[in-house]
């Protein structure tokens, strides 16, 4: 029970990574509200765990406003924010995401989700935790790391979002609010999201995984079980740091000895 009475904020809690973080912390100890713009998957998951689901669109202020003044009207105090939802921009559009064919309008649409959801939860997150401390922790990517030639927009999103990270920690720090912020960069992780672009192809996912240190992609559970070693005290010495959950993959090649 690392998070036993503490309460926690999940963003894009109602699948992949965050329904399965959303989960661990609940079993964890934790009272968990799941905001998602899903309502079905996250009404549902609402009755599975003990937690409240809002309907909710990260890259909105108003929307984290109210939530602000939920927590405040109902004397409720945070003790961890997982800002984790996002979008690749790949599923569903019909536009090219390369550096020279990504339109100005799929550019600034990804950022507003991606990263302007990062700023507006470490914004509201500090005000609702500086009176009493708690954990931060944000969804960056493998690819805030390294170039993306044909996600460009992601790319740049999750860099800018490891960089923010380090700001807040260093904030916080600087104004004694006794606020911890990590960033989470997960590299071929098997979410919905990587499905929808593979679907059953067997071809595509032995060639992602042919490039992985380890083999094989790795699961939501994998990502969680990171999310809830920053957000409880077993890190509690870690502020600004990436954790890197992707078989090996930022550390380089691969090259071990081939059997002759």
């Amino acid at each position: 029970m690392k998070l036993k009475n503490k309460i926690a904020i999940v963003t894009g809690g109602a699948s992949g990574i965050g329904e399965a973080s959303a989960k661990l912390f609940a079993k964890e100890g934790a009272y968990v509200f799941i905001l998602d713009i899903n309502k079905e998957k996250g009404s549902a998951l609402e009755k599975e765990i003990n937690g409240k689901f809002f309907e909710f669109d990260v890259s909105c202020e108003k929307s984290w406003k109210e939530l602000e003044s939920f927590f405040n009207a109902n004397k409720l105090s945070l003790d961890i924010l997982f800002n984790n939802a996002g979008i690749t921009g790949l599923s569903g559009s019909s536009s090219l995401q390369d550096c020279e064919n990504c339109t100005l309008e799929d550019w600034n649409y990804i950022h507003s989700v991606n990263l302007n959801s990062i700023f507006l939860g470490c914004k509201y997150g500090i005000a609702l935790m500086k009176q009493s401390g708690g954990v931060i922790v944000n969804m960056s990517s493998r690819s805030g790391v390294v170039g993306i030639p044909h996600a460009c927009a992601y790319a740049s999103s999750k860099a800018a979002i490891r960089n923010h990270t380090k700001s807040v920690a260093l904030y916080c720090a600087e104004k004694k609010y006794n606020i911890r912020c990590n960033s989470l960069h997960p590299g071929a992780i098997l979410t919905p999201m990587w499905q929808d672009m593979i679907g059953d192809n067997k071809e595509a996912l032995d060639f992602i995984e042919s490039g992985i240190p380890l083999g094989k992609m790795g699961t939501p559970e994998d990502v969680a079980n990171a999310a809830l070693f920053l957000a409880c005290d077993d890190s509690k010495y870690m502020t600004g740091t990436e954790l890197n959950i992707d078989g090996g993959i930022l550390a380089g090649s691969s090259s071990s000895p081939k059997n002759s």
